[in-house]
């Protein structure tokens, strides 16, 4: 894998360590202690912020496969995300 020389293993494993994380918190994969899925999207909204913040304070530091790791990265949780506030407001809208 050519394009991961071009990525420090350390800004990978911290992408990769927030990501999962949000993944967890958006119910999408299991809790590692519990085995269960489960939904918290403030905290998931959270972990968002925090990569956000990361892009920001990394702009014009990073390689082309960094940003593009990172961007990606973020674009696919906020997908998800907007996905899953849309699924809570919809279970919670009255039924008529």
């Amino acid at each position: 894998m050519e394009e991961s020389k071009n990525i420090n293993q350390q800004f990978l494993s911290l992408v990769l360590m927030l990501a999962s994380a949000c993944w967890q918190q958006l119910g999408k994969i299991p809790n590692p202690a519990t085995g269960k899925s489960e939904l918290a999207l403030d905290h998931a909204n959270v972990t968002l912020e925090i990569l956000l913040m990361l892009k920001e304070k990394t702009k014009a530091n990073l390689s082309a496969e960094e940003e593009k790791l990172l961007s990606n990265t973020i674009a696919d949780l906020e997908l998800n995300y907007a996905d899953e506030v849309n699924k809570v407001k919809t279970d919670n809208q009255p039924k008529n």
